[in-house]
């Protein structure tokens, strides 16, 4: 390996993935290091992976993901420097419910990703004996968390069932598409895990989270969108990029990837790419194929890394034939038994949506849930007629769609169980291994777009030696937040 090839920018890098780990990484590359040549290779026929937008019934929508965390800076920081600056706005509302125990009820403030600092911060969404079981909390001896602990088990333990079933998994769940008996706090909320493990009272420990945060003001919103659709950020991504002198190949599967003397070739068909450096952002599966070779270790964790898949059923309607709850959604607890887990109303959430078709609304619903297998094999139209029975039942909507839509998110969000850190190390440990080659994307330090923008910037500084990004990554990972009703 030319060690002036990965530090200095000479060369040529390959980045192997255009989702919007793949493009950040490779607008990196270019803004960090100028003299270097990058490509990138997608193998389906579209850039952006869960980030997409497009018309139906003549207004644009995401079909995917459809805000950002602006508290965290990566994500919409890479969205002003592509040229976005102009597009992001805020949700018009952030007042959201969740259908719980028969009712729309108003999504509670006062907590952590479901957790409550006091018990009253629940009223009204807990019964009276899930209240009174939260405030045995200061009572109870502490809880061990070890090096890890699922998120529905400790806070079961210490506060009860039903905080878990009624609010933290129709969160938690609504960002992973999991299960949050299974979903590891040190992953999943770090906030958590550090004040589990620093306060005998995990109600202290969340109004410890709490002052601290007011201390630091924070201001502005919580969350952002796109005008246009978030699923915009990619291609102003690629857009800027290849005006930077990147060439991106899309329909152009990898095949082999192969350690040389002096760098890597990737293979794509008949072609062969000669690299100095290799980005390698695709999901844990198809990482775990190209690394089978150079590195059999970390394919075999990397193989061990689950998904969730999921749909969501867009539906437009006519505005004068409904009469829905105030608010921008609500979410659905699964202990309910309910089909559907949530529900934005998306023209009410997004003011860039409703000033397109004032006659319009645009709803989203969303289904499918970690080991949920079942609802995902019914086809589109039964997905939306099971998504018009659950909104019937919960708003009274009864007025017919004027057009509809389902798209599919085959296996589109990976599982991050109990012990998901130990792995992402032992992971990178084996990749570190092999000189030039780096890997990134929502498999390591959390789902959300900021996150993925944050593991493609690490592991670009990564190839020219710096380690701060990783290492803070890992010391805390980029937690995710659910806005309440939006996905």
């Amino acid at each position: 390996m030319r060690e002036t090839d990965t530090r200095t920018g000479n060369g040529h890098a390959v980045v192997i993935g255009g989702g919007i780990a793949g493009l950040a990484a490779a607008h990196r590359l270019l803004t960090a290091h100028p003299g270097r040549r990058v490509t990138v290779i997608e193998a389906s026929g579209r850039l952006g992976g869960k980030l997409h937008a497009a018309e139906i019934a003549g207004v644009r929508v995401d079909l995917g993901a459809e805000s950002m965390l602006a508290r965290r800076p990566e994500a919409v920081a890479l969205a002003r420097e592509v040229g976005l600056a102009d597009r992001l706005q805020p949700p018009a509302t952030a007042t959201a419910a969740i259908w719980t125990r028969g009712a729309l009820r108003p999504m509670p403030k006062g907590h952590v990703m479901g957790v409550p600092g006091d018990a009253s911060a629940l009223a009204g969404v807990l019964s009276e004996e899930g209240l009174r079981r939260i405030e045995r909390d200061r009572e109870l001896p502490p809880t061990e968390v070890g090096d890890d602990v699922a998120v529905g088990e400790y806070v079961a333990a210490r506060l009860g069932r039903e905080v878990v079933d009624r609010l933290v998994e129709p969160l938690l769940g609504g960002v992973y598409a999991g299960d949050a008996y299974r979903i590891s706090m040190r992953s999943a909320v770090p906030q958590l895990f550090e004040a589990a493990r620093a306060h005998t009272s995990l109600t202290e420990g969340v109004r410890d989270i709490q002052a601290r945060a007011a201390k630091k003001q924070q201001t502005g919103p919580v969350f952002m969108g796109i005008d246009g659709g978030v699923g915009l950020l990619p291609l102003a991504v690629a857009d800027s990029v290849r005006a930077r002198g990147a060439e991106i190949l899309t329909d152009t599967p990898v095949t082999e990837l192969r350690r040389t003397a002096d760098g890597w070739h990737v293979v794509t068909g008949s072609e062969v790419h000669e690299a100095d450096a290799v980005v390698l952002a695709l999901p844990a599966p198809a990482a775990a194929k190209l690394l089978d070779a150079a590195s059999p270790a970390a394919a075999a964790e990397l193989r061990t890394v689950e998904y969730a898949s999921m749909a969501l059923t867009t539906l437009v309607y006519r505005r004068s034939e409904i009469d829905l709850p105030e608010g921008s959604g609500f979410l659905v607890p699964p202990v309910d038994g309910h089909t559907i887990k949530a529900s934005t109303f998306a023209s009410r959430k997004w003011g860039w949506i409703d000033r397109q078709d004032p006659g319009l609304l645009v709803l989203r619903t969303s289904v499918g849930r970690y080991g949920e297998t079942a609802v995902l094999e019914r086809d589109d139209a039964e997905l939306v007629d099971v998504s018009r029975h659950d909104l019937r039942e919960a708003t009274g909507l009864t007025a017919a769609p004027v057009a509809t839509r389902v798209t599919r998110w085959d296996d589109g969000l990976p599982q991050y169980p109990v012990g998901h850190h130990a792995r992402v190390a032992r992971v990178r440990a084996h990749v570190a291994d092999l000189p030039g080659l780096v890997v990134c994307g929502a498999a390591y330090d959390g789902v959300g777009i900021p996150a993925c923008v944050a593991s493609a910037n690490a592991a670009v500084d990564q190839l020219a030696g710096d380690l701060a990004g990783v290492q803070e990554l890992t010391r805390a990972p980029v937690q995710s937040l659910h806005g309440g009703g939006g996905e």
